[in-house]
């Protein structure tokens, strides 16, 4: 029986049509194709695994004793590092695309999975498999919502393809690993980012026209390191905001239940991990995982700038008033925010300790939000590093 044979009673399902984590969909895209079928062991929002999966994946479990394996998952080594040349036009200097073009480029891989956008808007996610540098290159910047990037896996498996990199946030991740082994590959790659809050196209757009002074010609945005939103337009100039300058008291309800229900910020099941929260503005912050890791990362090396992580700082007397403020939806007045945001960024957390930061408040946040609206799922869908590092705090009821 061939693998795509063993799917088949998975049609009887009719992909696309249901969502077996109802509002807590992520809409990964795995419940587009016949892989519906395994959703119920594969879903993050339904049956968290990744404690086990991690152990699988990188072949031993996360240290809980050691402080930067409870917050970062399992690792060999992480790093602060820039590009010499950066990728015109992309998020920071192009670290992610660089990797998947020399997989590409020099044969160990004959696809990557990313995200394009459509040509209508250029928010709106369009997954694909790209088999050329100039498709790797239409993929470049982030679309900070929701996107079904899995839903390419049936395409996978038909397309005979045996060498893949695929490069996805935290719930497509666990997803991906709990069903690779179906997938016939001889050797799949993993390339991920951090991710936290993403939105609904409709939830974006109140966002950029909540926030920014232009959202018509938002071409990319970051919340980064300094404390600010960092937006860049069309014409090439940029607009901060920060972050205390923010209409909580609008945006609260704006992001995903999935993302108000996720606890894998850091991808902990990619091989390797590139975002930017752990390293000082403007660089980016790189996590190897695993051997397949160090080998992607080896790709390139040559290319980059890099230097040692850093700690700087204590983060947890402004997480503590965070979770306040934000469960009252406090916003604070701009020039207020603008003179809190410096204040902060010059002697608050920085490197490994703002990453900490926001971990420790998304984290608070989430908890809240399971125990509050599943109750239910509490116990099980916390993962035990996350209980850990929620319990540092006190939480309002």
């Amino acid at each position: 029986m061939t693998s795509i044979e063993s799917h088949k009673k998975a049609k009887a399902l009719k992909p696309g049509s249901v969502r077996p984590a109802k509002e807590l969909c992520s809409e990964c895209g795995l419940c587009d194709t016949y892989y519906i079928h395994y959703v119920k062991e594969a879903c993050a929002f339904i049956t968290q695994r990744i404690d086990e999966l991690e152990t699988s994946t990188h072949n031993r479990p996360r240290n809980l004793e050691d402080e930067n394996e409870l917050y970062f998952g399992v690792h060999q080594e992480m790093m602060s590092a820039r590009k010499q040349q950066p990728i015109e036009g992309a998020q920071w200097t192009g670290i992610v695309s660089s990797i998947a073009i020399e997989m590409l480029n020099r044969g160990l891989v004959e696809g990557v999975v990313c995200v394009q956008n459509t040509k209508e808007d250029r928010f709106q996610p369009m997954p694909i498999i790209a088999r050329t540098p100039e498709e790797i290159l239409a993929a470049k910047v982030n679309k900070p919502t929701l996107s079904p990037n899995l839903s390419v896996l049936e395409q996978i498996e038909q397309s005979g393809m045996k060498r893949l990199l695929v490069i996805g946030v935290g719930c497509q991740i666990q997803a991906l690993r709990a069903v690779e082994k179906k997938l016939g590959l001889e050797k799949l790659y993993v390339l991920g980012t951090p991710c936290v809050d993403n939105v609904t196209r409709a939830g974006l757009q109140k966002f950029l026209e909540t926030t920014s002074r232009s959202p018509e010609t938002v071409v990319s945005y970051e919340f980064m390191q300094d404390f600010r939103v960092h937006f860049k337009h069309e014409d090439g100039s940029e607009e901060t905001v920060p972050f205390f300058g923010l209409k909580t008291n609008v945006l609260k309800d704006i992001f995903a239940p999935s993302c108000m229900s996720c606890f894998d910020y850091v991808n902990s099941l990619a091989d390797i991990v590139v975002g930017y929260m752990g390293a000082p503005y403007p660089w980016q912050w790189i996590v190897v995982r695993n051997d397949t890791g160090k080998e992607m990362l080896e790709l390139i090396k040559d290319q980059l700038d890099t230097k040692p992580v850093i700690s700087e700082g204590n983060r947890k007397p402004a997480v503590q008033q965070g979770i306040k403020a934000y469960d009252d939806a406090v916003t604070l007045p701009m020039f207020a925010a603008k003179l809190l945001g410096l204040v902060i960024d010059r002697i608050g957390p920085k490197g490994l300790e703002y990453a900490r930061f926001s971990i420790d408040s998304h984290f608070a946040r989430n908890y809240l939000y399971v125990k509050r609206n599943h109750g239910e799922k509490l116990a099980a869908h916390v993962p035990e590093f996350a209980k850990r590092i929620v319990a540092q705090y006190k939480l309002p009821e």
